[in-house]
């Protein structure tokens, strides 16, 4: 079964990604986990996401497109990238996400993917 990983960041390791002080420690404790990922055979996509304030937001509203520009939620942790696991069961995905070399914000969501035929 497939399962995401979502990886949820505050303002500091979003920072840290690009920072020439920093990016060398936050990629070197990520790069490890993600080869893990990989050499287990269980890695099926992910990507890493720009920062809050880079997102764009659509919705509509009385027929209506209502665009808007930097994050959409104010919490002080949002989503950083994700990976995309194919392991047994949720206790395997709860496994890897604990692996993850986590900030100071420490969250890793698992959610399991829909398959292409629940969509049917």
């Amino acid at each position: 079964m497939q399962y995401t990983l979502m990886f949820y960041m505050d303002q500091g390791e979003f920072a840290a990604r690009t920072d020439p002080k920093k990016k060398d420690a936050f990629w070197g404790a990520f790069r490890p986990y993600l080869k893990a990922i990989k050499d287990a055979g269980i890695f099926v996509g992910g990507a890493g996401l720009q920062p809050p304030d880079m997102a764009t937001t659509v919705r509509r509203r009385d027929g209506e497109r209502l665009v808007q520009d930097g994050p959409y939620s104010d919490s002080k942790e949002q989503l950083g990238g994700f990976v995309v696991i194919d392991v047994p069961d949720l206790d395997t995905a709860l496994d890897w996400a604990a692996r993850y070399p986590a900030g100071p914000a420490g969250l890793v969501e698992v959610r399991p993917n829909m398959s292409a035929s629940n969509a049917e």
